[in-house]
């Protein structure tokens, strides 16, 4: 009988320590996942990114490809409407592209290097890596390990995200990232997610994305390249755009981007009067205007929507007073190849935006063909990024 007892607790003492050597702590899984992130050399990943921040939530589904060190490719579709953009960092820059369009933007930017972005591995794992207030659960339904971490982005209204990873080979799996008052603003659900792709060369290429993409009745077989906030035209070889140096504001942009100015441009002369008869159809025919479906507090629109020309372009222009003075133009590039210009890369969840400008700054992006500028001296950053998300679907006039 005492024979019997001495074994069942040797045995008993063996299943807990084996039982212990199968449980992680969050050290241990922080010292793996730094140990993965140092020799990842690609990974491709798809998935769907709701964002929360409008009035309804907008899907869509994501495709991230990256080649160490500095290859991205990031295709993000519209699921309603199936829209895609494709943000694109290889030796040469990085390019927004748009190819049912036939249209390229490019900035002079070391992003994402300068900014997270949640759909990238390496942002999710260096806010594990770095916060050493990290939280740590483990979630046995999703098979994964949870990290509760502060919210590393270029958006001072998100706080928190949580970050599944799974428990295998630490892949992520789904990420909630929340604001101040812990309301989930965006999430991404990974479908799939695999190390060490091997790539095609021209993965990676600017004019290989286009033409691999591209709608039959997009137009020109050249890719128009157009610069987001307004630069001096680079005449003739549209791969001028590539090689030129970056650009300064030609100070010809209307001053009706100041939400205080009066319209006019540094000539004096009024964007709204510019417009002839013919060129304000065109604006009405041609365009389809958008209108954000968010204003800050103590914000009302001043006029409603002016039809102007902007940039020898037909575009419509709304201006916004209150607490806050800003205006928002709306135009379709002109086929022209210009040299790229110097912001700093906003991500607006669907795409890349620009910010440029120092006292008066200027929020630049496109969406469904449309290039909208966002200006203002007194708007700040986290507003801008919101006032842009709400124009998506939300149409004007």
């Amino acid at each position: 009988m005492r024979r019997f007892t001495w074994t069942a607790v040797i045995l008993l003492c063996f299943s807990l320590l084996l039982s212990a050597c199968g449980t992680k702590d969050a050290e241990s899984v922080v010292k793996e996942l730094d140990k993965v992130v140092n020799n990842m050399q690609s990974y491709q990943a798809s998935g769907t990114m709701t964002l929360h921040t409008g009035t309804q939530p907008l899907t869509y589904n994501v495709e991230v490809s990256y080649l160490k060190p500095t290859n991205y490719r990031i295709k993000i579709t519209n699921a309603e409407k199936d829209i895609s953009q494709i943000v694109l960092r290889n030796d040469e820059g990085v390019f927004v592209l748009t190819p049912r369009l036939n249209k390229v933007f490019r900035f002079q930017s070391d992003w994402p290097q300068n900014q997270g972005q949640v759909y990238l591995y390496q942002t999710l794992a260096q806010s594990i890596l770095v916060d050493n207030s990290r939280q740590f659960t483990v979630d046995e339904k999703k098979d994964a390990y949870v990290f509760d971490v502060m919210a590393n982005y270029n958006t001072g209204s998100f706080a928190r995200q949580k970050i599944w990873l799974n428990k295998s080979d630490f892949h992520p799996v789904h990420v909630e990232v929340s604001d101040t008052n812990a309301a989930v603003m965006v999430e991404v659900n990974f479908d799939k997610f695999d190390f060490g792709v091997n790539f095609d060369k021209s993965a990676f290429d600017t004019e290989a994305n286009m033409k691999s993409s591209a709608s039959p009745d997009s137009g020109s077989d050249q890719p128009t390249t157009v610069a987001p906030a307004g630069s001096d035209n680079a005449q003739g070889d549209p791969s001028a755009a590539a090689n030129g140096d970056a650009s300064k504001d030609n100070g010809k942009d209307t001053k009706a981007d100041n939400g205080k100015s009066d319209g006019k441009d540094s000539d004096g002369q009024s964007a709204a009067g510019e417009t002839s008869a013919d060129a304000g159809n065109a604006a009405a025919n041609v365009l389809q205007p958008f209108e954000p479906s968010y204003t800050p507090a103590g914000v009302e629109q001043n006029e409603g929507m002016l039809d102007i020309v902007y940039g020898d372009n037909p575009g419509v222009m709304t201006r916004y007073t209150g607490s806050y003075h800003y205006t928002l133009i709306q135009t379709e590039p002109a086929d022209v190849a210009v040299s790229a210009v110097t912001g700093i890369p906003v991500d607006l969840g669907f795409t890349l935006g620009e910010l440029s400008g120092t006292e008066q700054q200027t929020l630049t992006w496109t969406y469904e063909g449309n290039l909208f500028r966002l200006t203002s001296e007194d708007l700040p950053e986290t507003e801008m990024i919101k006032i842009a998300q709400s124009v998506q679907g939300e149409l004007g006039k």
